[in-house]
């Protein structure tokens, strides 16, 4: 819906000198030169400018709920794109295993790329087998995915401290998540690259040097160290969000319950 405004010359005599005619008359001007019958008339849905901003939904946009923000309301974080999108997350390998399941569960496939490949396969065995969207690889191995709008792609970068550059990059429909477990040498030039950063607990040192980086403010520094598990701020350019993740029973039972430390 969007506001409108009226057509000119709507209320005015036509441009040619000829008088303005009722209603009726153009209704049966119409039917004798065969134009048929006239639908009913309804009253246009419009709102004026000022109540666009009524118009807000609590969600962005479709994509995989990954927890709830300060309000209880549902995060959103829309993983399929037309365009390349790199995520990072400073955090432990729970969340992103929650994050991966979420997102085969909305029909994306999803790619591991891990040098603990034993960790991931529960998840592989549970979903069944890997044939319900989720593939484990070791470091280095992922194939082309062939990502396009009717099958998106997530590729999960669970490689340590410092993840090699992947032979597998972010593309159209294809998003690439990397996990730090802590900030490392080369955490500064993943998150400068990435589009969206999460950061969980992490320690007074690292929160200063992620403050440098991103420009954090005081207040979201000094909050870094005390976040409990599950609690996330993730950070684009403008904006920061604290996200809390709660598990469903059936993610509990495969996954446990939160934890920051693996």
């Amino acid at each position: 819906m969007t506001a409108t405004t009226p057509r000119v010359g709507q209320a005015a005599a036509t441009g040619r000198g000829e008088p303005q005619t009722s209603a009726p008359g153009r209704a049966r001007e119409l039917l004798r030169r065969g134009f048929g019958l006239i639908g009913p008339r309804h009253p246009r849905h419009s709102v004026t400018v000022d109540q666009l901003g009524t118009l807000a939904l609590p969600v962005a946009d479709d994509g995989v709920v990954i927890g709830v923000d300060a309000e209880s309301r549902p995060a959103v974080l829309g993983l399929n794109r037309p365009m390349p999108y790199d995520v990072v997350l400073i955090g432990g390998l729970w969340t992103v295993q929650v994050i991966a399941l979420r997102a085969a569960a909305t029909g994306a496939r999803v790619a591991v790329e891990t040098g603990r490949a034993q960790v991931w396969m529960q998840m592989v065995h549970a979903m069944g087998g890997g044939q319900n969207g989720m593939a484990v690889y070791d470091v280095g191995r992922v194939p082309p995915q062939g990502a396009s709008a009717g099958t998106p792609v997530l590729v999960v970068r669970d490689c340590g401290m410092r993840p090699p550059r992947g032979r597998v990059v972010s593309g159209p429909w294809q998003s690439v998540l990397t996990l730090l477990p802590y900030v490392s040498p080369v955490a500064p030039r993943l998150v400068r690259q990435a589009r969206l950063v999460g950061i969980q607990r992490v320690s007074p040192d690292e929160a200063t040097e992620l403050g440098r980086t991103m420009a954090l403010t005081r207040a979201e520094m000094d909050s870094l160290p005390g976040l409990s598990d599950g609690l996330t701020l993730w950070c684009t350019d403008r904006d920061r969000q604290y996200v809390m993740t709660q598990p469903t029973d059936a993610e509990t039972g495969l996954l446990g319950t939160p934890r920051r430390v693996d």
